[in-house]
């Protein structure tokens, strides 16, 4: 991981990132989560301040070193328990079905091997849990998604390796999940229009032997 990873894109996601209309998604997406959750892509700790008033501890992830520096203040300010790793989603060192409540906003685009991750978060769902998503991906508009397909490779370069283009709700779907609810909409003032193609939604898991191929 470079220096442009671990120094510059942090300032510039959390810049991004921490406007009002992603505050205002974060606020209408966070209050189902419940029990022990874990967090994936937990960027400079954006969402800490949404989570609902009952949760007392979080286990964060995020691959990126250079996250970590600007969300320590966040963890300290909350209150709550935060356990941070700096690792990947796609090899959880967690045993099976650890969590109430896996949350993942605008974390799916970026997973370099997003099929392993989603079924890591299966693994440690418990079969009551939740997953809860928030997620850009591929548009509903036929003419958007070629400019989306069109313009992944770029992005993944500046993006650090964000794709325009994944069907969330397709891949969610492929690694075992039944979506319970799934909301698509599009977000003014998004990063950039390519990006503004919204999926938010509440998965749970199949048993392993109803999984889609």
């Amino acid at each position: 991981m470079g220096i442009y990873e671990k120094r510059i894109f942090p300032f510039i996601l959390e810049r991004q990132m921490n406007k009002g209309n992603y505050r205002r998604e974060r606020n209408l997406t966070l209050p189902s989560v419940s029990g022990n959750i874990l967090e994936i892509g937990f960027g400079t700790g954006l969402n800490l301040p949404h989570y609902p008033d009952h949760v007392e501890g979080i286990v964060a992830l995020d691959i990126n070193p250079g996250m970590n520096a600007m969300a320590r203040k966040r963890m300290v300010e909350s209150g709550l328990n935060v356990e941070y790793h700096c690792l990947n989603s796609e090899a959880l060192p967690f045993e099976n079905s650890s969590f109430d409540s896996v949350v993942s906003t605008w974390t799916l685009c970026s997973i370099a091997d997003l099929k392993s991750a989603l079924l890591e978060i299966h693994r440690v769902l418990r079969p009551t849990g939740k997953f809860i998503f928030l997620e850009h991906g591929l548009a509903e508009n036929l003419r958007m998604q070629k400019f989306q397909r069109w313009l992944t490779p770029a992005q993944k370069l500046v993006g650090c390796g964000c794709h325009l283009d994944r069907e969330i709700d397709k891949l969610i779907r492929q690694a075992g999940f039944n979506i319970q609810t799934l909301e698509r909409f599009t977000m003014e003032g998004a990063s950039t229009p390519l990006a503004s193609s919204m999926y938010r939604g509440v998965a749970t898991p199949q048993s392993d032997n109803h999984k889609q191929d």
